[in-house]
């Protein structure tokens, strides 16, 4: 197996398998492959963003105005007047990214139905059912101003009341219409507009937009197909967007969108062209646009209730004249909040209106159909120069050959976007030869490693494996110093130890240290540690070095609170031994101390000879914290730093000390159990009350502390008991003799 694998016809086969794998997957539609096209594309719109337009603007039903004019719906009759005053400002277009679904509740005759039945109830009946509808007004009035644009967008299906009213039909100048019916977005329901609305206005579009799989809107639907299949009475129509309705309606109510193939196209064309006048709008067969996004400040929105308020409404005319405007809300509690590459959190009108604008200004981000096979001959022809390469080249020249290459791919892509629009995905493409450089460099590592493996063999049996692999890949580790890194360290010891050993032969001694080390050794390496020194009865380990581990802090959280229950069977072992020789036993229990910080790490002492080790202020604290478990009667202590990287695990907080050789306080927690523990309501209950305890007991009110101290301690079920009572007694000390004034609830520890 092992001459297959170093053969050199196996790398080139085996890369060729991977390079038209590549190939095949770069056309593919997987989540994962949408995801990287969309973060880069997105990080060109933010770098890149289209410029700003003076030809739309936004009435914003903002928060104000709904304090202002009320909760929403406002009647019908407020709404006209926002219609009537826009007009009256020279609006050129008013487009509604609202839909009217039903009759207005405030119209007089149905608030004269409301009304109880009696005499007393009849004139009013009277009065309120002879004055006009409110849909009616509100009909009226998109009539008379002659330029609205109304909108409609999806329901479910058993909510669609009526089929969306078609102002002027798209004209499709095409051989075959039937890939738009095919592809482009169907919707499976429609809220539509109360019809006398939708009659009365120049036009009608869809304001629906469909997020891509991350949530974020990138493209938008220009076309929507409804009904989604042919139904009783019913043929599947395409109706055009809320925003190029608007646009239509801005050059020439009367004309109509044209659906064209384009002739005598570019290579990087699209397809099919959307025209309105002197307008062309690039699309494919689904009808789709790419939004070309830019930031809209807050500052360019309109409050609709400035409108309608005649001491600001004049002011309002030169943002408004000859504009298309868009009325929509930023209130969040209209839920028409979306997100874009360049926000997360945007009105939806805004879609609408980079649409519109971009459109005006001419400029698109295009992805035609032909993009896709560019990224796979790409692919296939700078993966073919590696392959060729490969077998010639040392790793370092092989990897600066593929940066040239992802580098050359970035930076057209870039160009591309930025002269012509187009958008080239050069990530995809870049991880491809990223695996094929790695497999490469694999395959001759492997040829490499069996040409050495007798010699790693016979050397291997003086020095670790491990540290023989390291100084494989850096001969320059053989040598004092290290590097700064951020540790877990721990610190364990067991307690009593001179009273246990005193009572034991050394040769017993020895067998009792053996059997208390490996299983702490072995729950250290098996949770990713490693081992530092053993110091008699101690011993000190840590994490995240020499190997990477961005879960250090857990890992050893998880290692502590399984040394003292790997303790069990030694204990059964020194309790049995003790009986046979008439002795009370003395069991085994660790102390452990764990602390995390950044450390110095690596190769220390002398020329002559020296060990992989750590130093530093936080293996100090390790060591001071482990000394500390005896005297705070619990079995693990840990440090502020370790704490607050796990907060999924059972810790409760007991101290801030300063501990001996130190200047600074610092915040000492217990360790009690795993994700289970902490999750259980016994345990928060537990841990809420004892910071409740804890939080008397740090602003001197010792009274209080006092009555906590009960509760918290049967809240604790006996766990910590000798924690609970060294408090209580340092309680009673200070309620003789109170702390002084800026006493800051810090405990000196005089002894190690």
């Amino acid at each position: 197996m092992m001459k297959l694998l170093i053969h050199k016809w196996t790398h080139i086969i085996v890369l060729l398998a991977l390079l038209a794998g590549a190939v095949y997957y770069s056309g593919s539609n997987h989540e994962f492959r949408k995801r990287l096209q969309y973060a880069t594309f997105d990080t060109y719109n933010k770098i890149k963003p289209r410029p700003a337009s003076d030809r739309v603007t936004i009435v914003d039903l903002d928060e104000e105005s709904l304090k202002v004019l009320g909760q929403w719906p406002w009647p019908r009759t407020v709404m006209g007047d926002l219609v009537t005053a826009l007009n009256e400002l020279g609006a050129k277009v008013v487009a509604f990214d609202i839909v009217f679904a039903e009759a207005d509740r405030t119209s007089p005759e149905l608030i004269a139905q409301t009304l109880p039945s009696g005499e007393a109830y009849d004139p009013v009946k009277t009065a309120l059912e002879g004055l006009p509808n409110n849909d009616k007004i509100f009909a009226e009035d998109i009539a008379a101003a002659g330029n609205v644009v109304t909108g409609f967008t999806r329901a479910r299906p058993e909510e669609t009341l009526r089929k969306p009213y078609q102002a002027a039909k798209p004209t499709f100048l095409l051989k075959d219409k039937s890939p738009f019916m095919e592809n482009t977005f169907a919707a499976p329901g429609i809220a539509e507009n109360i019809p006398a609305f939708s009659m009365a206005a120049a036009g009608n579009g869809s304001f629906m937009a469909t997020p891509d799989v991350d949530g974020i809107i990138r493209q938008v639907s220009l076309l929507v197909r409804y009904p989604p299949e042919k139904t009783a009475g019913f043929e599947p129509e395409l109706y055009p967007m809320l925003g190029l309705e608007a646009l239509r309606v801005d050059i020439n109510k009367k004309s109509r969108l044209i659906v064209a193939q384009k002739k005598d196209k570019g290579a990087l064309d699209t397809d099919y062209a959307i025209k309105i006048a002197n307008f062309e709008v690039p699309i494919e067969s689904d009808g789709k646009i790419w939004v070309y996004y830019r930031h809209i400040d807050h500052s360019e929105y309109i409050s609709a209730h400035k409108l309608l308020d005649p001491a600001t409404k004049e002011s309002l005319r030169a943002r408004i004249k000859d504009k298309i405007v868009f009325i929509g809300t930023s209130a969040e509690g209209l839920r028409d909040i979306r997100s874009t590459p360049l926000d997360i959190f945007v009105p939806g009108v805004e879609v609408h209106v980079n649409v519109v604008e971009q459109i005006l200004q001419g400029k698109f981000l295009k992805r035609p159909s032909i993009i896709g096979g560019v990224e796979a001959a790409i692919i296939g022809f700078a993966g073919l120069l590696i392959i060729l390469f490969a077998p010639f080249m040392n790793v370092i020249v092989l990897g600066i050959l593929t940066s040239g290459l992802m580098g050359s791919m970035f930076l057209g892509s870039w160009q591309m976007y930025k002269d012509n629009g187009i958008l080239l995905d050069p990530v995809y493409p870049s991880i491809a030869l990223s695996i094929l450089f790695l497999v490469s460099s694999l395959l001759s590592y492997i040829r490499s490693e069996a040409e050495r493996q007798q010699v790693r063999q016979a050397f291997g049996l003086y020095i670790s494996p491990t540290f023989m692999n390291e100084l494989a890949k850096n001969p320059d580790k053989l040598k004092l110093g290290g590097e700064v890194r951020d540790l877990t360290v721990m610190f364990t010891d067991i307690r009593s130890f001179t009273t246990i050993s005193e009572n034991l032969t050394p040769e017993e001694l020895i067998h009792l240290m053996n059997d208390f080390l490996t299983p702490m050794s072995d729950l250290v390496m098996g949770n990713r540690g490693t081992i530092d020194k053993y110091m008699g009865d101690a011993m000190m380990a840590f994490w995240n070095a020499p190997l990477d581990d961005p879960d250090h802090h857990r890992h050893a959280c998880l290692a502590a609170l399984k040394m003292n229950e790997a303790l069990v069977p030694v204990n059964e072992k020194v309790k049995a031994k003790a009986e046979a020789a008439g002795r009370t036993p003395v069991l085994l229990n660790a102390g452990i101390g764990i602390n995390s910080g950044p450390c110095s790490v690596g190769n220390m002492g002398s020329h002559q000879r020296f060990a992989y080790s750590a130093l530093g202020d936080a293996v100090n604290l390790a060591s001071r914290l482990e000394g500390q478990t005896k005297i705070y009667g619990v079995n693990i202590l840990i440090g502020e730093t370790t704490a607050v990287k796990i907060p999924e695990l059972a810790t409760l907080e007991l101290d801030l000390i300063q501990v001996k050789g130190k200047d600074k306080p610092a915040r000492i927690f217990t360790l009690l159990g795993d994700d289970a523990l902490a999750k259980s309501d016994a345990f928060k209950a537990w841990q809420t009350a004892h910071n409740g305890f804890l939080a008397a007991y740090r602003v001197a009110d010792f009274g209080c502390a006092a009555q906590e101290l009960k509760t918290v301690k049967d809240a604790s079920a006996g766990r910590i008991n000798a924690y609970y009572d060294l408090f209580g007694a340092r309680i009673a000390e200070f309620t003789k003799n109170p702390p002084p004034e800026n006493w800051d609830g810090v405990f000196v520890a005089k002894d190690k």
